[in-house]
């Protein structure tokens, strides 16, 4: 199990009403809501990983076009 580090900031009293209230309907502690956001924006600004909808569009133009992709590339 990681080590958990303190740090205070400010927000927007309306978002983290929000996030207080996905925490409560989802029976989740708000830390764990937290750290959520802040990895899916990490993983968003830096992340190599495509995301999985960006991956079916194109494995579906792929699946579509693959001929075409053959003739294009000789």
């Amino acid at each position: 199990m990681s080590v958990k580090q303190k740090f205070a900031t400010q927000v927007d009293p309306d978002i983290l009403a929000k996030a207080r209230a996905i925490a409560t309907s989802e029976g989740r502690q708000f830390q764990s809501i937290i750290e959520e956001a802040l990895s899916d924006l990490i993983e968003k600004r830096v992340g190599t990983k495509p995301r999985p909808h960006v991956l079916a569009q194109y494995q579906a133009s792929v699946d579509r076009n693959s001929e075409l992709y053959e003739r294009l590339a000789k």
